[in-house]
């Protein structure tokens, strides 16, 4: 028979399908942050269970630390009581249930699906669980990769298995090679507005085609990583000689050890007469740089392009495009260069490693940010990421533009932490979600790739990279 890498990954890791079509997968790896975290070690302490596998945990926080934290930074000093009891919790449960934590000090902290992979936690042929939608990033490694919930957090924490229900397969292509100034961001938001953000729910979708195959692992994360904005569960995309590089750079698996393992993780990858329940092909040569305009990721168009109006959307859409177009202030703007912009984030868990920044920095050298623009900064996704920005001098270039340079977290990808929107005010975000309130109370997210941000940044307005 022939298999996809989907099913590859379950078969692996199944462990019984019950009378109701539930199956328990065997999960080997689990990273927790503070938000989800919790509750389920409360529940652990109720029922007085242990962690059946401690080292398939490893915890950071992420989601809501300051990020101005600077050197001799301690947990006392975050301001918001919530978000301090939580961090705190993270550190206590770590501790007492033996858990390996990157805490709030550490050089190595970082968002859970940027450090993972670079400290080599994630490898190719896992089952991977967070208590986070955007697990989904590790798929990009030959993973089967997903977001769970508290209950599920404690369940893994206790069984290291999960209940759940086998997800169709679909096969998206990406071939050819883009125009400049377009990368895996627009990319997969061009997919996003094809096939709306229903449209792969209820699968596990797989990216191949010649572009994919040529793309880094930093790319493939940010394409995976997003997937769950297309409606997927899970997003994966098949190993190759360029996932072993980057596994052999980052694990600190022996030469043996890694010989061995890439014998078994070469296969990790769909079957050439597989079949998938759905299937798309997409050329990338075609998309030009994507910016979202509205409240859901969807709501995409390219940079100068128009934004809808009532003639371009059925009757059934048209109240949802106009109270997007309402929130977002755009009764007068016809085009997304109409509009100026009074913060820029560069950051989060899709746009937040080593290329993205290099690709925002290639743009702004020896610039200024505009005067326009009130504040713009650069969070880095982890303490390695950082320091190798900082040790190539991408930090100067930011700071000398008049960015601020920032310590690893979500920060402004969502509103948990200082990082957040004022009311109305619009934000060139390199982040997953556009939602209403995302980003901070009635704030305005426009999401687009970190050289599109950068340069938002410099002109005060959406422009063309190809220039």
């Amino acid at each position: 028979m022939s298999f996809t890498l989907y099913d590859k990954l379950w078969n692996e890791h199944l462990v019984e399908t019950d009378d109701t079509s539930e199956s328990l997968i065997y999960i080997d790896r689990h990273y927790l942050h503070e938000v989800t975290s919790p509750q389920a070690f409360e529940g652990l302490r109720h029922k007085k269970i242990k962690p059946w596998r401690l080292d398939a945990n490893v915890a950071t926080p992420d989601h809501n630390v300051p990020t101005d934290r600077g050197n001799g930074f301690d947990v006392s000093s975050i301001q918001d009581d919530v978000a301090k009891i939580q961090v705190v919790e993270l550190d206590k449960n770590c501790q007492s249930f033996g858990i390996h934590q990157f805490d709030i000090t550490s050089n190595k902290q970082g968002i859970v699906h940027v450090m993972g992979p670079e400290l080599g936690y994630t490898l190719p042929g896992m089952t991977i669980v967070c208590g986070d939608s955007h697990t989904s990033t590790h798929g990009a490694f030959g993973c089967l990769a997903m977001g769970i919930g508290t209950s599920e957090v404690e369940h893994v924490l206790a069984t290291q298995c999960l209940k759940i229900t086998k997800l169709k397969n679909m096969q998206v292509n990406f071939d050819g090679m883009p125009q400049k100034g377009v990368g895996s961001k627009d990319i997969i938001l061009h997919l996003i507005k094809l096939i709306g953000t229903a449209g792969g729910t209820g699968h596990a979708i797989e990216f191949s085609g010649s572009y994919i195959s040529s793309a880094s692992m930093e790319s493939r994360m940010t394409i995976c990583n997003m997937a769950i904005e297309a409606g997927a569960k899970v997003g994966l995309t098949g190993v190759d000689s360029i996932t072993l590089d980057y596994v052999k750079n980052h694990s600190n698996l022996s030469d043996e050890m890694f010989n061995k393992a890439s014998e078994y993780w070469q296969t990790l990858k769909s079957d050439p007469d597989a079949t998938f329940d759905k299937s798309i092909s997409i050329d990338v040569s075609k998309i030009k740089p994507q910016v979202t305009w509205g409240t859901s990721p969807e709501m995409t168009i390219d940079f100068d392009a128009e934004i809808p109006n009532q003639e371009d959307v059925d009757e059934a859409s048209y109240e949802n495009l106009l109270l997007a177009k309402t929130y977002m202030g755009l009764d007068e703007s016809k085009t997304l260069q109409d509009l100026s912009f009074d913060r820029i984030f560069i950051g989060s868990c899709t746009n937040s490693r080593i290329e993205d920044l290099r690709d925002a920095a290639s743009v702004i050298q020896g610039k200024k940010v505009s005067p326009d623009i009130t504040e713009a900064i650069v969070v880095p996704g982890s303490g390695m990421v950082k320091a190798q920005a900082e040790e190539e001098g991408l930090d100067k270039i930011f700071i000398d533009a008049g960015f601020l340079w920032r310590d690893p977290g979500c920060s402004m990808c969502l509103g948990m932490n200082p990082d957040q929107l004022k009311p109305y005010e619009r934000c060139a975000s390199t982040s997953n979600r556009n939602f209403e309130g995302r980003q901070g109370h009635l704030g305005r997210t426009h999401l687009m790739s970190p050289m599109m941000a950068a340069l938002t940044a410099i002109n005060g307005k959406i422009t063309d990279p190809s220039l």
